[in-house]
């Protein structure tokens, strides 16, 4: 039997059946991912291997740090083959680890390869890939209809153009969904007085207006919202360690905005304060307009000073924080849900200890639709088999696990949307046992209705997405 057989991660009869009959071929709505506009508008074309699977990838960076590879075949001039073989001989040493999971899954799905990769088959699988990447199914685009990507929500800051978007919208041969995500988190990021600035230089370019008072900033921010909403754009996307919420006065919250301009650094807890000002004030804005707000909250992030230095933010050096949760979010929301503001939300969680503490507090303020409030699925690091199962035996704990909205690849590759079968999979084998065990009625249509709306169809009514 080959490694990925078709019941591979199922084990029982009921979870066979969950996922062949009701999971397996429900198309994808992968609604929180990195991947590029401009290489889907342009259809980009990969050269090798490397290109498509090792460029930006942290998982696989981490992993070959931890083997020894030395940096210049993770994020530097390595040649690409070279860093490809230093992966693959990573590979026999990451057994345990989702990595190798998702390696095998992307090797079977995208190429068709059964090989296991390592040191004796890199040479094989590096050929055999590359002669299949020449053909025009392995462009940008003919990955997303090769897995049946009926939409998916690019990051998008809104102090850049949105012309790759622009050129997606307006071309009529691409027919998945392809929309842009508001993300405004240097929007507040007065920590770093010259960043801020040239930050608000570029929002001033975008918007077309100037931009010297704290009222210019707020009306630039909510013509960005306008022209994403536009452009199809239903869902934010926001990351901070907890809730920002020692709200300011608007008099204190234009001072610090102005000494920012002038070049005046804030503080850690100025810089809060005014995150938690300009955090109102959007969500407010979402609120009015029916988008959805998500949160990844509790990462600590950035942790090598010497990568920082070497390579720049996002090398790979992020980790799970440790913060408290419980209280910031609390006032947060409360804030919000007293003035009728509260969008729909998302919060994805970073620590494990803070899973009944996030899911609990969303509970508090579900209302008017169900599952307004939603405890995201596992991310990043909790991206993993336990971390799935933890999470959505939190939500069934205390929430309505028929209502959630699902999984997304979080990811910067065009290969990686096998990982939406690794989830559903996880998903139906879960499900089943619970079947098995006498903990839910032992009747295949009710659970695989709900593993059926969970693979795609809540995701889809949740966001309320144009075109799908």
């Amino acid at each position: 039997m080959t490694f990925l057989h078709d019941n591979f991660l199922l084990n029982n009869e009921p979870a066979i059946r969950l996922y062949h009959e009701f999971a397996q071929n429900e198309p994808i709505l992968d609604f929180h991912n990195h991947l590029p506009p401009e290489e889907i508008a342009n259809d980009r074309r990969f050269e090798n291997l490397a290109e498509i699977w090792l460029e930006a990838d942290h998982y696989k960076w981490r992993a070959m740090r931890a083997n020894g590879t030395p940096e210049e075949l993770i994020t530097g001039t390595g040649k690409p083959k070279d860093k490809f073989l230093a992966f693959a001989n990573t590979m026999p040493h990451a057994l345990g680890n989702p990595l190798y999971h998702w390696t095998h899954l992307e090797l079977k799905r995208c190429f068709g390869i059964d090989l296991i990769l390592g040191p004796d088959t890199a040479e094989e699988i590096w050929s055999l890939t590359n002669e299949q990447l020449k053909d025009s199914e392995f462009s940008a685009l003919g990955m997303l209809k090769k897995f049946q990507v009926r939409a998916l929500c690019t990051t998008d800051d809104p102090a850049e153009s949105t012309e790759h978007h622009r050129k997606i919208k307006e071309n009529p041969d691409i027919n998945c969904q392809v929309l842009p995500t508001f993300r405004p988190d240097r929007a507040w990021t007065i920590s770093d007085a010259v960043g801020f600035f040239d930050w608000v230089e570029n929002l001033e370019q975008e918007t077309d207006r100037e931009i010297e008072t704290l009222t210019d900033f707020l009306e630039a921010l909510a013509k960005r919202v306008n022209h994403f909403h536009a452009l199809g754009t239903r869902i934010s996307d926001h990351s901070f360690p907890y809730f920002f919420s020692d709200f300011p006065s608007e008099e204190e919250a234009r001072i610090l905005f102005l000494d920012a301009m002038a070049g005046q650094t804030a503080t850690r807890v100025e810089t809060e304060r005014f995150g938690a000002f300009i955090m109102l004030y959007l969500c407010r804005l979402y609120s009015a307009k029916g988008w959805t707000m998500q949160i990844h909250l509790g990462p600590l992030r950035n942790n090598s000073t010497r990568l920082m230095k070497n390579f720049g933010a996002d090398a790979g050096t992020d980790s799970m924080g440790d913060w408290s949760q419980a209280e910031k979010m609390s006032r947060f929301l409360d804030k919000l849900d007293r003035e009728d503001s509260l969008p729909k939300t998302i919060v994805y969680n970073n620590n494990p200890a803070s899973n009944f503490t996030v899911a609990t507090m969303l509970g508090n303020f579900q209302r008017d639709l169900p599952g307004k409030m939603q405890f995201g699925t596992a991310w990043w690091h909790l991206d993993q088999k336990d971390g799935i199962e933890e999470q959505l035996k939190t939500f069934a704990n205390v929430g309505l696990l028929s209502h959630f909205t699902g999984m997304l690849t979080d990811s910067r590759s065009f290969l990686s949307f096998p990982r939406h079968e690794y989830f559903r999979r996880i998903l139906c084998n879960l499900i089943g046992t619970w079947m098995e065990d006498g903990i839910i009625p032992d009747d295949i249509d009710l659970p695989g209705d709900m593993v059926r709306r969970i693979c795609y169809d809540n995701a889809r009514s949740f966001l309320e997405l144009e075109g799908i």
